[in-house]
């Protein structure tokens, strides 16, 4: 004999296991939007950098500083707007001017990020070789900025009610 269960007790217990894994599956989702427009403004940089610096004509080839403010800062126009139009669209705001500047607060705390583990490395722990720099700021730095960044974003920036058919 079967046991008897309270009326609708399937039904609750299905509806709380697709919520679950509804949920874990968005936050998946987002997950490798937000690591593809990441990818993308990553090769925007790369790109415009290099092309500035070492393309035809050598644009900025003796202004390497200023190459690499120029590349990063439409990079970080770049993820901007995959963020906020792919990644977060349920969650953004109608204040297009607060969240890009949010977004660029955001971008420099994930930049300290990795340049301080860079500078930990080379300078505290004495690591200087081209591979221990390239580890600690590309790396380690690298994963706890994109780390930072992902939750900064969700908490301070893409801030607005979020739509029914995205799960947090």
């Amino acid at each position: 004999m079967e046991p008897v269960r309270p009326h609708g007790g399937d039904g609750l217990r299905a509806r709380l296991l697709a919520g679950k894994y509804g949920a874990l599956t968005a936050r998946i989702i987002e997950l490798a939007r937000f690591g593809s427009v990441g990818a993308v403004a990553y090769v925007v940089d790369l790109g415009v950098f290099n092309l500035l610096c070492f393309g035809p004509g050598q644009v900025m080839g003796h202004k390497p500083l200023t190459a690499k403010v120029i590349s990063v800062s439409l990079a970080t126009l770049v993820a901007w707007v995959g963020n906020r139009y792919w990644t977060f669209q349920g969650r953004r705001t109608d204040t297009k001017t607060r969240e890009l500047m949010g977004f660029a607060v955001v971008n420099i705390g994930g930049l300290l990020i990795g340049v301080g583990c860079l500078a930990f490395s080379h300078y505290v722990l004495d690591l200087r070789s081209p591979l221990a720099d390239n580890i600690s700021a590309n790396g380690v730095g690298l994963l706890l900025g994109t780390a930072f960044r992902y939750v900064a974003y969700r908490r301070f920036v893409f801030v607005g009610a979020q739509s029914a058919d995205i799960a947090a």
